[in-house]
This record gives structure tokens, C-alpha cells and sequence, in this order.
């Protein structure tokens, strides 16, 4: 289940995006501080260009996903979600958790939030994301090199449509 994200809810988003296997997939590396935290938090409760929803798996939040560059009028946003690796775990839930976000995830985009496009980004290493991408209708669309903490990295484009 999908839930709007709430102020409760920053430190725990910020505990799972600080974890060093999220941000070993991410495209910015470093430790988030406080400071930054709170800064895009405060940033997303400003504008309708950007949603937070808390994943929630057997009762216990597990996860987030960000929907960001909301483009209401065209149908088109970009999206990314990361989980509570530890929490996930440590219940032997990684994987299915893993599964069931995307799934959820997209289909709340296109049904509750009324978007025809989703946009993402994968760094082209990322074979597992990309094999799943591909098995629930995401197409890589570019291929380009970003900057991450100084080392030239292959990112790929994504995009799904609603069916």
C-alpha cells in the first residue's frame, strides 16, 4: 500500500536513503545530511510538482516513492523509490518488498495520480533494476554520462506509459 508521506515520516526516509546499498544505486552518493534532509523536504512540501508516498508492507512503512517534474496538464512525471533495506531483511521481505513496490508504485501513478507517463533514471551497472524495469514495461529510452562524486557514470533513461 501507498500512503502520503508525513513529517513523522522524514527520519525514517532519510535513514533508507542514507543506507550504503541505496546510495551505491543512486545517483547522488554521498551521505545526505540533516541539513539537506530537511531542506528537500521542506522543498517538496512547497510545490505540487513533487509527491511522497511512504510503502507500507504488513502494516510496517518500508519504503518510499518520490514522484518529481509533475506535469499535470501533459500526464508526465518522473519517479524513483528505495526501501528500508534493513527492516526488509532482517523479515526476509527484501525482495518480495522489492517487487511489490514498483509494481504498486506504477500502477498508482497511472490510476490514482491520473499520469500516461512515468520517467526514471538507472545507472546502466544496475543489471538487476534494469532486468525488472524491462519485465514490467519500462523501455530504456537513452543512454548518457552523468557525474557521480567525480567518476564519469552510464545512466540510462527510462519510460513507461500507461497501457
Amino acid at each position: 500500500m501507498l500512503r502520503p508521506a508525513t513529517d513523522d515520516d522524514s527520519p525514517a526516509v532519510l535513514r533508507w536513503r542514507n543506507h550504503p546499498d541505496v546510495r551505491a544505486v543512486s545517483l547522488t552518493q554521498h551521505e545526505i545530511t540533516d541539513e539537506e534532509h530537511a531542506a528537500y523536504w521542506a522543498a517538496t512540501r512547497e510545490t505540487d510538482a513533487r509527491e511522497l508516498y511512504v510503502y507500507v508492507r504488513h502494516d510496517v512503512p518500508s519504503g518510499v516513492v518520490t514522484y518529481f517534474d509533475i506535469d499535470r496538464e501533459s500526464g508526465v512525471a518522473w519517479w524513483g523509490y528505495y526501501l528500508d533495506n534493513d527492516g526488509l531483511k532482517e523479515r526476509g521481505e527484501l525482495l518480495p518488498a522489492w517487487i511489490e513496490i514498483q509494481r504498486q508504485a506504477k500502477r498508482f501513478a497511472f490510476d490514482e495520480l491520473g499520469l500516461t507517463t512515468l520517467e526514471g533514471e538507472v545507472l546502466e551497472a544496475n543489471e538487476a533494476v534494469r532486468r525488472f524495469n524491462r519485465r514490467n514495461g519500462f523501455e530504456e529510452i537513452e543512454r548518457y554520462t552523468r557525474d557521480i562524486d567525480g567518476t564519469p557514470t552510464p545512466v540510462l533513461r527510462v519510460r513507461a506509459t500507461k497501457d
